[in-house]
């Protein structure tokens, strides 16, 4: 068999869903990828306005390893298609009395430590010490498919049951490791990566902060959002087809098996095998005829938890400020904003924001002399009681103010020259994000490993997931990993010889 003769459709041209394509592409599959806007990327798209640019969703570039691998598996570089500069300092956390700009440096971060919390930076070094180790025995276990009940008691799982952490949660965990609250939070603060809070996400994921610790963080030149760019050009040069403004209205199913799609045109597109990209919740509530998934019912998919949602300001300025790439400020009351909007309640006014001021870095992203700034918010999903269309003018306000406070950027009003907002509303109904909950489904224990959606779909044959919705989880190295066992796991159906650095799928 060769692969020429298969063809995959996959739905979205998100980052998992184009990590897929390229891979294929490149081992010779017929690849179709029909893709709802005008662009490709999904939350990991461009914004272009009056000549600034903004990512839509990530900015944060952790893990740059797998990036480097899923490049290198689609016969590419990144650092030849990219110019890729990490960020030092990390951010800037800015807590009600001091603020702390992390580095990736082992030894100075110590000695920062030292200097702004006295007598807690041996936590640091056993930090680094104990999440070496509890990396190397979970990395195994992110990287392997879960669609059997036996894949629960793999060798890898079993070995790194020791580590999970259980019954802490990732605040519990480092809390454990510096004694100190303010410390610990800024050393957790990654749980919005995930949408939730640092009490109720699962120790695990302490991982996380480790590896922006001993790794670093990265900006591509002109945004993160050039990853997806350049992944399309990379699965077009090996001739997949990339159809954009090409809605898909359903998935199209024969047999208890995934066998195409059709179009919101009424166009039906057939294919070997489906690689659903689109937001896993919208795609089983909306893409599929009612009857015809029996486990994640509209019942079930009520039932599911999902994360918080995020208010955005994309700020195209007319003036530079000396701030931080990143900056992280903590509301004086971090964990009362948090749980407010962990159970849906009305918005507060002492917030918690992230800022990201990048023409500090990236010169492209603005006309000379200006800036490009965006602001996020963690706010309730749309389960929660806010009347977005009633607040989003009041909120920027809010926004505004706290920006105006707590950052270099005092007089941010006078300067506003191009302005964009999205508020949950316009991410449940204009990107199709289920419950507008931005990081997807929330990865409490319930909802991970074998128990989230699985990336060879349990409910179909012929059908696999790509995405946050799906194993290894939400953020932009995960969403790559999942986009890899996707393209793997087709690949091996079909008998078609393939290399990879995931050798556990």
């Amino acid at each position: 068999m060769k692969a020429h003769d298969k063809h995959i459709v996959i739905v979205g041209a998100g980052p998992g869903g184009l990590t897929a394509a390229m891979i294929l592409a490149h081992r010779g599959f017929r690849i179709s990828v029909f893709e709802a806007k005008d662009t490709v990327g999904g939350r990991n798209a461009p914004i272009h306005m009056d000549g600034y640019t903004f990512d839509t969703g990530p900015t944060f570039l952790m893990l740059k390893t797998i990036l480097d691998e899923v490049f290198h598996e689609a016969g590419a570089a990144t650092d030849s298609l990219m110019d890729m500069r990490r960020i030092e300092p990390m951010y800037r956390l800015v807590f009600t009395d001091k603020s702390i700009e992390p580095v990736s440096d082992p030894d100075a971060m110590t000695a920062l430590l030292k200097r702004l919390y006295p007598g807690r930076e041996q936590g640091y070094r056993a930090f680094h010490k104990r999440e070496a180790v509890r990396l190397a025995k979970l990395f195994p276990c992110l990287q392997k498919p879960y669609h059997t009940f036996s894949s629960l008691f793999s060798l890898d799982m079993l070995a790194a049951v020791p580590h999970l952490a259980l019954g802490r949660s990732l605040f519990d965990v480092m809390k454990g490791y510096f004694g100190d609250e303010e410390l610990a939070l800024a050393f957790t603060f990654q749980s919005k990566y995930l949408g939730m809070a640092p009490w109720e996400c699962p120790g695990l994921f302490s991982i996380i902060p480790f590896i922006e610790h001993s790794l670093g963080i990265y900006h591509p030149i002109g945004g993160l959002s050039r990853i997806s760019e350049c992944m399309a050009e990379v699965a077009r040069r090996d001739g997949a087809e990339i159809h954009l403004s090409t809605r898909v209205k359903r998935i199209l199913v024969k047999d208890g098996a995934a066998r195409g799609i059709e179009l919101e045109n009424g166009e039906q597109i057939h294919g070997d095998d489906v690689v659903i990209n689109a937001d896993f919740g919208y795609a089983a509530q909306s893409l599929f005829e009612p009857g015809v998934l029996r486990k994640y019912t509209p019942e079930r998919l009520g039932r599911m938890r999902v994360s918080c949602s995020t208010f955005m300001l994309y700020l195209g300025l007319d003036k530079k400020y000396d701030a931080p790439h990143h900056t992280i400020c903590f509301a004086d009351d971090y964990r009362a904003h948090i749980d407010a909007v962990s159970r849906g309640e009305e918005l507060k006014t002492d917030i918690s924001f992230y800022l990201r001021n990048a023409d500090q870095t990236d010169p492209t992203i603005a006309p000379d002399g200006g800036s490009a700034v965006y602001v996020l918010v963690p706010v309730p999903n749309a389960r929660g009681r806010v009347d977005w269309a009633a607040a989003r003018d009041t909120y920027r306000d809010v926004v505004l103010d706290a920006v105006e406070r707590r950052t270099e950027m005092t007089d941010i009003r006078q300067h506003i020259r191009a302005e964009h907002m999205i508020t949950p509303d316009e991410w449940e109904h204009d990107y199709n994000v289920f419950d507008a909950a931005t990081f997807n489904l929330a990865h409490n224990w319930g909802q991970l490993i074998y128990f989230r959606p699985r990336n060879k779909f349990e409910e179909l044959d012929h059908c696999y997931l790509a995405g946050g919705g799906t194993h290894p989880g939400s953020g932009l190295p995960t969403i790559y990993e999942s986009g890899r066992i996707a393209a793997n796991l087709i690949s091996r159906a079909h008998g078609i010889p393939f290399v990879s650095a995931n050798l556990h799928v």
